[in-house]
């Protein structure tokens, strides 16, 4: 614990590491603090980053919104794309699809969720697929995308992560953030255990008050200065391998990450402006390295233009990623496999509770535990929701998807299963990232059927019901017929691709 009376009041802060995690804290902390504080961000060029989280979902914009960004200039710098949700293939089965989209479904009444009615509908025969009463999914299928007033279309990017880093970069130095090119290789520490300076191998030593540690799987401060262990989630999450491999663009570009199942985990196809970022997550248990490197080349379309590389990483959490004077940002604090692009969501929410609780006139252990918690909150109904897509599933054809769905499973998650088959009743937890829509269409997709129906959806006769679900579903297929197509949207909105790249 903390000293209370100890006040030593934080002016100079030291981000270790960049890629997306050290710019975005970077961007962040200068934008709302900059005037008042010394930043300074270490990097080595010696040193890659992972740059595999190139997929987001909608909370992003808030952190834009924080940052001013024109998304304009933002995309033709990272030459995104939008998103407007996850195709999930064979998750459920061999060759049983769904998409998890962004936006909402249906009309909710105030006793229950669309769910019920749709439910009731299914029964009746005058209901069709889910998704068809959800715009961005439609829209999505259709390979369409537009702005629409009022916020009318929930969306997101996939963007070139490396890009990404530039591109915060030059918003970050002008308000005051010292890059200094160097790899450190030694931390010393105050008599109270917290971290007081950082040494690069060429000598230079550079002291702080705040450390963010962004040094990635290294985690060279939370794990090493400070000890904080991680808790192993692998009993759940059996993937411990990643291989990513960029190649060039064959097609258009479709508003959509798909996210294809195999028999040891899943692969990502993310189509940007330029290129194609690809990559297999699996688990080592069940696939070995070059049978899986093998695997992902027999699934991609186009050039590769990097040498495809393993990544290893454990599923995990570090239940403290604010430590003394030390906060853990990115993978230094635990990862999840990118199966819901929640990976630069996870740095943002950490970028922005960190500024909500800066510790201006010194640290103190409330605000600590405060921050610990909400994160501890926040990672477990994210792991919960991942496990869901694996536990939850009819494939016979391999011993991993057996073994996923023969697991145990965390007794929250197992309640949120129990309560949708019984009742179709879903929650959301104050602050949980993922709504009630996104594990309605992952329950529904992955095969969960409700057995029943709240009894409010009973009081509409046939023709009634029938008018309500083919109102929703004809709005939305006249939108959707009006949207251009997402590629000649892309190429309007923020410029052509880069010709180059593209016929290469």
């Amino acid at each position: 614990m903390r000293d209370p009376n100890n006040r030593q009041p934080v002016r100079r802060v030291v981000i270790c590491g960049g890629g997306t995690a050290g710019w975005m804290a970077a961007a962040g902390i200068s934008k709302v603090l900059g005037k008042l504080l010394d930043i300074k961000l270490i990097e080595s060029e010696e040193i890659g980053t992972v740059g595999v989280g190139e997929a987001t979902i909608p909370t992003l914009m808030n952190f834009h919104n924080v940052l001013e960004i024109n998304e304009q200039e933002f995309m033709a710098e990272t030459q995104a794309t939008f998103k407007l949700g996850i195709s999930f293939e064979e998750w459920r089965n061999v060759k049983e699809d769904y998409i998890h989209s962004f936006g909402v479904t249906g009309t909710d009444h105030w006793t229950a969720g669309f769910q019920h009615f749709w439910r009731k509908g299914v029964e009746r025969g005058i209901a069709s697929d889910y998704g068809d009463y959800c715009l961005e999914l439609k829209a999505s299928k259709e390979n369409r995308f537009a702005h629409l007033p009022n916020n009318g279309m929930n969306y997101a990017y996939h963007l070139d992560a490396s890009r990404y880093a530039k591109y915060l970069r030059r918003l970050s130095e002008p308000r005051g953030v010292q890059r200094i090119e160097g790899k450190i290789v030694s931390y010393a520490k105050h008599a109270n255990g917290d971290v007081r300076s950082v040494t690069l191998a060429s000598g230079q030593e550079i002291e702080g008050d705040l450390f963010i540690d962004c040094t990635g799987f290294r985690a060279l401060l939370i794990g090493d200065a400070m000890q904080e262990e991680v808790e192993d989630w692998s009993q759940w999450l059996f993937c411990d391998r990643a291989i990513a491999v960029q190649t060039t663009s064959v097609g258009d570009a479709v508003p959509l990450t798909r996210s294809m199942a195999h028999q040891a985990g899943w692969q990502w196809k993310i189509p940007l402006q330029h290129r194609v970022g690809n990559g297999i997550v699996y688990s080592s248990r069940y696939l070995d390295d070059d049978a899986a490197r093998k695997q992902l080349l027999a699934n991609v379309t186009g050039k590769t233009l990097i040498e495809p590389r393993v990544i290893k990483f454990q599923p995990c959490q570090r239940r403290e990623t604010w430590k003394g004077n030390v906060v853990a940002i990115g993978l230094s604090s635990g990862f999840l496999e990118p199966i819901e692009s929640t990976s630069i969501h996870l740095i943002q929410r950490s970028v922005i509770r960190l500024m909500q609780s800066f510790p201006s006139d010194g640290i103190h252990q409330a605000d600590i535990d405060e921050y610990n918690a909400q994160c501890n909150r926040e990672i477990d109904h994210i792991r919960d929701f991942i496990i869901l897509h694996y536990h939850v599933n009819n494939r016979t054809d391999s011993q991993f998807w057996i073994d996923a769905r023969e697991m145990s499973i965390p007794d929250s998650l197992k309640h949120r299963i129990d309560l949708f088959k019984e009742s179709g009743r879903v929650f959301r937890i104050p602050n949980e990232l993922f709504a009630e829509n996104s594990w309605i269409q992952v329950m529904l997709g992955q095969g969960i059927m409700p057995k029943s129906h709240h009894q409010t959806a009973d009081l509409m006769g046939d023709e009634e019901l029938k008018g309500f679900l083919g109102g929703i579903k004809g709005r939305i297929d006249r939108t959707v017929v009006q949207l251009p197509t997402h590629q000649a949207y892309v190429e309007r909105y923020c410029g052509r691709p880069d010709a180059g790249a593209k016929a290469a």
